[in-house]
């Protein structure tokens, strides 16, 4: 299975987070799994702690790319197509973010990873 996990998703699997459901951790653990973290993640996270919207998060924040590689997930960089396909979505959701991993997850054939249900406004497979 292809995945890429949401922002949220991320930090519970980094911070072993009971929010994250069995089913996804189960996912993301399994070797069958090739896990992606888009780089909008790691600017979502850099933002948020700049913004004080996650002080318990600040030292995975410091630490992200260094803890993606350990956990031996695969880095999706923002290409031209995937800013492309976001801002153009037709969807009235206003979260850059969310919108540039619908478009990635979608334009990659990737099943998305969260539990925000915003992602329903989007033709994107989820999974939790």
């Amino acid at each position: 299975m292809r995945i890429l996990l949401d922002t949220h998703a991320l930090l519970w699997w980094l911070f072993d987070d009971p929010k994250l459901s069995a089913r996804a951790r189960d996912c993301i653990r399994s070797p069958a799994s090739d896990v992606y973290v888009s780089s909008a993640s790691a600017w979502e996270v850099a933002t948020k702690l700049r913004l004080g919207k996650l002080p318990e998060a600040r030292e995975a924040a410091e630490q992200l790319p260094a803890l993606i590689r350990r956990a031996r997930f695969t880095p999706l960089p923002i290409t031209l197509e995937h800013a492309h396909r976001a801002g153009n979505l037709p969807a009235a959701h206003r979260d850059p973010f969310d919108r540039m991993l619908a478009a990635q997850a979608s334009l990659e054939g990737l099943s998305l990873v969260t539990l925000d249900p915003a992602f329903a406004l989007f033709d994107v497979q989820t999974l939790w």
